[in-house]
């Protein structure tokens, strides 16, 4: 069966058409820029590669273009939307209400919605991509697979803040969790290439949102992120953890609002706010040209991740595999060799070599004498909601 994958953000649209159970992906692609009358649209077959760039004003004209295109006569590979079985949506929050992958209903919308102040950048556009692929795809099932579902496997002593007990029993304010289809993914990937039947990995997801889980037999155990997406690790424009004492200093003797503080700190924070740059490519070039300031910055991001990482071994009680996913965690040898520096007292001695001279496919890049395994697997959380949907679909 044919199943759509939607990853709807708040700009752009990314998706997979994906022949299940065989995993054979037919068709991937994007729309970026969508409000915008310079939007991208990028489309990739076996035998077609479009590239357009056109006026999308709004998610609805995105998608509809997406299947204009997967029906087209010269570049598509579907006669019919019908032909899509099950589309399967990413949804970044869904609380404590939905452990697990969930057939989409009028209730389920409703929780989406209830739960936009806890993911206001995320839960919207991904409703947004449901709504629009209902009219679309009236035919198909509707799947939700959530990123927090994976991290519904958290103990309490870890999820709990230490604040009275009643905003967790009333107001369910505890720690969430988010990327979990990446970090399930490649931890599924992980296990399977070690051949492990007790696990215990620590999966470092590092693009423009980054975060790290402690993942013990398949579980995950904790968790960098939180209530929400923003704690943790720096991240390209959040500031990840801070003294919660610098936001009252800002509102009571700064004058900030707390809406101005919410943007400080998810939109103008992070490597952006350290350097002026949020990509970590153009950081890399600056401080390769010998800007101090951009290699501090480097020097804080990795730093903060060598933090987590003795948290976990701490919290696993020992580590069989680090793996480095995601757009920085695939791509940047320079940050995955200052994250591995100096750290042989917990058995993580990296090949240089190796790290240097990664392909895109899974390896590991750890030296002889390391204690720890050192991996680089590339995350395709698509693959991971189109097994997620097939395997509930195909239970109805």
């Amino acid at each position: 069966m044919y199943i759509l994958v939607i990853n709807s953000g708040s700009s752009s649209i990314k998706y997979q058409l994906i022949l299940m159970p065989e995993a054979k992906v037919v068709s991937t692609g994007m729309v970026e820029r969508i409000g915008f009358k310079d939007a991208q649209i990028h489309y990739k077959t076996n035998q077609n590669n479009v590239n357009l760039t056109q006026p999308v004003a709004n998610h609805k004209v995105g998608l509809k273009v997406i299947a204009k295109l997967l029906l087209d006569n010269k570049t598509g590979v579907i006669k019919d939307t019908h032909a899509i079985y099950a589309v399967g949506h990413r949804v970044v929050h869904g609380g404590s209400t939905f452990a697990k992958t969930t057939i989409i209903t009028k209730k389920v919308k409703e929780k989406i919605k209830a739960l936009f102040p806890l993911a206001p950048l995320h839960n919207p556009p991904n409703l947004e991509g449901i709504l629009v692929a209902e009219q679309l795809f009236p035919k198909a099932k509707q799947i939700a697979v959530f990123d927090t579902a994976f991290h519904q496997t958290i103990p309490q002593r870890a999820y709990q803040y230490a604040i009275p007990t009643k905003f967790l029993d009333k107001n369910h304010i505890r720690l969430y969790g988010f990327h979990g289809t990446s970090h399930k993914y490649v931890s599924k990937k992980a296990i399977a290439y070690l051949g492990l039947k007790q696990s215990k990995i620590i999966s470092i997801h590092l693009g423009n949102g980054c975060s790290m889980t402690a993942i013990k037999n398949g579980k995950s155990i904790d968790h960098s992120l939180g209530f929400g997406p923003m704690n943790g690790l720096i991240m390209g424009t959040r500031s990840g953890d801070i003294d919660q004492s610098v936001i009252f200093y800002l509102v009571d003797k700064m004058g900030y609002t707390l809406a101005e503080v919410n943007t400080l700190l998810q939109k103008q924070s992070g490597m952006l706010g350290l350097t002026g740059f949020s990509d970590m490519r153009d950081i890399e070039n600056e401080a390769a040209k010998g800007n101090r300031t951009c290699q501090l910055a480097l020097d804080m991001n990795a730093y903060r991740i060598k933090k987590y990482i003795g948290a976990y071994i701490a919290a696993l009680n020992g580590v069989d595999a680090l793996i480095f996913t995601a757009g920085i965690g695939e791509h940047s040898k320079k940050i995955r060799q200052m994250v591995c520096d100096n750290m042989e007292g917990l058995g993580i001695v990296l090949d240089k070599n190796k790290n240097n001279n990664y392909s895109t496919d899974l390896a590991d890049i750890q030296s002889p004498e390391s204690k720890v395994k050192i991996l680089i697997i590339p995350t395709n959380e698509e693959i991971e909601i189109a097994q997620q949907t097939y395997k509930l679909v195909s239970q109805v």
